[in-house]
């Protein structure tokens, strides 16, 4: 094995370039073609237990594979979503023009998300995510408007001023381990895991703080999050959708990275106390700004920083069961949210506009994409049978098997005030009987966003009521790697 990681990175690659210059069917097909093969890859990759591959420097364990099962899904979903949703305005020669710019990007961004979590190392993961924010704010701002524009320059500047701290937490902790291996060593995770007990406890804690501090940034963590609404907001649906599901959730494995050789040098106490402070920050600012949002695509971002906040708890508290319902977390909320962008993207087809006062009668409208608007909404919130339901489930009975069960009652509370607000987006916009706006008809946009969100509720729906026997292994695998019961 190892050819098959290999495989993972090459392809999108190639694709981005051949989609540069090639016609633009020819770019869409072999997208699809890409996200397809990438998600079957990374699900071949399930039941092994270390791949390594090019001498060591890529390496997938089970932690690894969760996150990467993750960011195929998204791209294969994503791409199927982006044929049907991406038509640009203007002539024949702009709309190509546009059309192999977007989807070179798609493919660029999708393979620097893979790349992340098979890196083998400290040095190489935040390159990895260094490149993911080059791509995605030039994706953020290719419609070439003024909020996007000033969207990605947010996002740049906050970006890049957390992958700086990132960047001296990686210093950090090379310093950590240069008082085991002296000056001049690799940053491979195998060799730091093992020394790790041998690290000065105070460089490491600095090196863990710095690291969330940094890498929240790109995860959209309280109080660094700010670059995040304004982002999905003006960015293309279909990357919209990658960068909460994905990009996201690649930052979060970043951050766990950090977590493992933390709890193995200075114990479990202090990493989940860091993470308790910014998941209650999060989901508490979460769950306040989603009642008040008026933008379909900030309500959807606001949702964002929610569930990294019940990631950032769910690692605080000590049973494993907690853990693993972190993993599944992250596998549905990809789902759910590429599902719920991808509605979000049909409306605003269909009513061309984003804000939620100006959308009345959405499931008359759209009676697929509606409905499974509606659907993926429900799954957000927690609700069976989604896989959202089954991962907080697991993550709430491990907070209250933890001595301090009291927070498990707060992140029960606050996700229901957060499941308030989502849920006024789907009476409001999408079940009213309202007729519907001047010369808007009833009908779907296009038959490839409709089968885009099935395949998310499909997932969802296996999430939630019955995961794969080798899925369930693989969570377990990951949670052990994280050392759990430390």
């Amino acid at each position: 094995m190892g050819w098959d990681l290999l495989v993972v990175l090459i392809a999108p690659f190639v694709v981005a370039v051949v989609c540069w210059w090639a016609p633009v069917a020819v770019g869409r097909a072999l997208t699809v073609a890409s996200g397809a093969l990438t998600f079957v890859l990374a699900v071949l990759l399930v039941p092994a237990a270390t791949t390594m591959a090019a001498g060591g420097w890529l390496r997938a364990d089970a932690l690894s594979v969760v996150f990467l099962v993750a960011v195929a899904f998204l791209y294969a979903t994503t791409a199927l979503f982006a044929v049907g949703y991406v038509q640009p305005a203007g002539d024949i020669d702009t709309a190509a023009r546009y059309n192999r710019r977007f989807f070179a990007g798609l493919n660029l961004f999708a393979w620097s998300m893979a790349m992340a979590p098979v890196v083998n190392g400290f040095a190489l993961l935040w390159v990895a995510i260094e490149v993911t924010t080059v791509i995605s704010a030039l994706l953020v701002a290719i419609d070439d408007t003024d909020g996007a524009t000033e969207a990605a320059w947010k996002y740049v500047l906050i970006a890049s001023m957390g992958l700086g701290i990132a960047l001296l937490a990686t210093i950090v902790m090379y310093y950590a381990g240069s008082s085991v291996f002296g000056g001049a060593y690799d940053l491979f995770y195998p060799k730091l895991l093992g020394a790790a007990g041998q690290f000065p406890a105070e460089v490491v804690r600095l090196s863990f703080v710095l690291a969330v501090l940094g890498y929240g940034t790109k995860m959209g963590l309280v109080p660094v999050h700010t670059w995040l609404p304004d982002a999905h907001s003006e960015a293309p649906t279909p990357i919209s959708a990658l960068l909460s599901g994905s990009l996201l959730a690649v930052s979060f494995y970043a951050i766990l990275r950090f977590y493992q050789v933390t709890v193995r040098a200075v114990g479990p106490a202090f990493p989940r106390n860091v993470l308790l402070a910014f998941g209650l920050a999060s989901l508490a600012l979460g769950a306040l700004y989603l009642a008040s949002q008026r933008d379909l695509k900030r309500l959807f971002a606001y949702s964002s920083v929610e569930h990294m906040g019940i990631l950032a708890i769910g690692m605080s508290f000590a049973a494993p069961i907690a853990v693993v319902g972190v993993l599944l977390h992250v596998l549905a909320h990809a789902a759910a949210k590429g599902t719920a962008f991808f509605g979000a993207g049909s409306v605003v087809r269909k009513f061309g506009t984003k804000d939620m006062d100006r959308i009345r009668g959405g499931v008359g409208a759209l009676p697929w994409s509606g409905p499974m608007l509606v659907l993926a909404v429900l799954a957000l919130c927690a609700l069976p049978p989604f896989g959202i339901f089954r991962s907080e489930f697991l993550i709430v009975s491990g907070g209250l098997s933890d001595p301090r069960d009291a927070i498990a009652a707060v992140l029960v509370v606050l996700v229901t005030l957060a499941t308030l607000g989502i849920t006024w987006f789907s009476s409001q916009t999408m079940l009213t009987p309202d007729p519907l706006p001047d010369g808007t008809t009833s009908g779907e946009t296009s038959a490839w966003i409709v089968a885009a969100m099935a395949v998310g509720l499909v997932a969802l729906t296996v999430l939630g009521v019955h995961p794969p026997g080798q899925l369930s292994d693989l969570l377990t695998r990951a949670a052990h790697e994280l050392g759990t019961g430390s």
